[in-house]
């Protein structure tokens, strides 16, 4: 089938689904095997001590584009293999799954068919078909009475055996050549409303500060707990999420998020850094106003440096040469709307604003993970000139 055709791939039986995800994932990590060691490189660029080329982090995909395209899109990674390896040990909105769980939830199916499901920390999350990801239906803290009970049983355990196993093989592969970060998903301020909602986190930062932080320093303890797991692992980094950012400022002022938040953030870096491992911080949107905060408590790498929510120029004029950014490359517009050549020269105009003037100190890459609709030309355009650095 011509990569451009549109396959009704949504409809596969799972388990023809699930045998395009291995044979894929098996020819990337191929690919990346082959591909000459670039692990102290890499981290050179990302301390601002590399040359003029770029790392290239280009898989951040969504299932579907994976199914869309296939062995197509997996010689395109054969040909331009990616500089790092990215660890997800369980999917976001599915969570980790002890051995013995029954009946266990396919991450394959649920985020492929209409389907609804609760995770360990006992949020409830739906997919609509054909939609990409999953969002909470129900919140496990419906009101603070609750609190007390929730501590004491339903806060996962970080130290769970079996949590981070199905990553242990990708570092046995990858871990002495490559850099490799390990990804922590709903850090702080995402799993808190994943478990109250959103409406009533937004309250509860003003008038339930009490609570608020009873609940924020249990996740923060969890948060710690996970960063010492990849450590023991051997990870070079660690990768945190939580959007902060509407696409024109802060979900909340910058004063409160320096209350409540930025303390918390250093105390996870710290024991990050502690343990020999970089500190990357993952938020969407417009967080401008923080990017500075975060490089005072530590911050090794910035994601996304999302293009229409903020000024690259701005960017890399104001934090250039004190953080590595990452990614930069908009999936809102340019991508999914954008031509070939428009691609090239946006891919091109980042390299040089936030790449070559700061020792390299981009991990050049997607804004977030790229969709199906992304015209199968427009990949072809991002990984050429993604690879094309002298």
């Amino acid at each position: 089938m011509n990569p451009g055709e549109v396959e009704d791939f949504r409809l596969l039986p799972i388990p023809e689904m699930e045998a395009r995800i291995h044979r894929f994932e098996e020819r990337v990590s191929a690919a990346q095997i082959a591909n000459p060691p670039s692990k102290d490189w890499v981290k050179q660029a990302l301390h601002r001590k590399g040359d003029s080329r770029c790392p290239v982090r280009l898989k951040r995909l969504s299932l579907d584009i994976i199914l869309r395209y296939g062995d197509a899109l997996a010689d395109l990674f054969c040909d331009y293999p990616d500089d790092v390896v990215a660890m997800i040990p369980y999917d976001i909105t599915v969570g980790y799954q002890p051995p013995g769980k029954s009946p266990r939830i396919n991450p394959v199916e649920a985020l492929m068919r209409e389907m609804e499901w609760t995770d360990e920390w006992g949020t409830r999350w739906g997919h609509a078909f054909a939609g990409v990801g999953a969002t909470p239906v129900d919140h496990p803290i419906k009101n603070w009475s609750m609190l007390d009970a929730y501590l004491r049983r339903g806060v996962p355990d970080p130290d769970a055996p079996g949590r981070l196993d199905s990553v242990e093989s990708t570092l046995a592969v990858h871990g002495a050549d490559k850099y490799c970060f390990g990804i922590i998903h709903l850090a702080l301020f995402e799993r808190f409303h994943a478990l109250r909602g959103m409406e009533n986190t937004f309250m509860d930062f003003c008038v339930n500060e009490r609570e608020s932080n009873r609940l924020l320093d249990a996740l923060e303890a969890y948060l710690i707990a996970l960063v010492r797991r990849w450590g023991a692992l051997g990870a070079d980094g660690v990768f945190m999420t939580d959007d902060w950012g509407s696409q024109n400022g802060l979900m909340i002022s910058p004063d409160l998020w320096r209350s409540l938040f930025k303390p918390r953030y250093a105390r996870v870096f710290e024991e990050t850094h502690r343990l020999g491992m970089d500190a990357i911080f993952h938020s969407c949107g417009n967080v401008t106003p923080i990017v500075g905060d975060l490089i005072d408590i530590g911050l090794d790498m910035l994601d996304p440096v999302q293009p229409g929510a903020m000024d690259v120029g701005q960017i890399a004029r104001e934090f250039g040469g004190k953080v590595a950014f990452c990614g930069a490359v908009d999936v809102q517009n340019l991508l999914g709307s954008g031509s070939p050549q428009q691609v090239k020269d946006e891919v091109r105009r980042i390299i040089e604003t936030l790449g070559k003037p700061f020792g390299g100190a981009l991990l050049l890459g997607p804004a977030n993970v790229m969709t199906p609709d992304i015209p199968f030309e427009n990949l072809v355009a991002l990984f050429e000139a993604a690879h094309e650095q002298a």
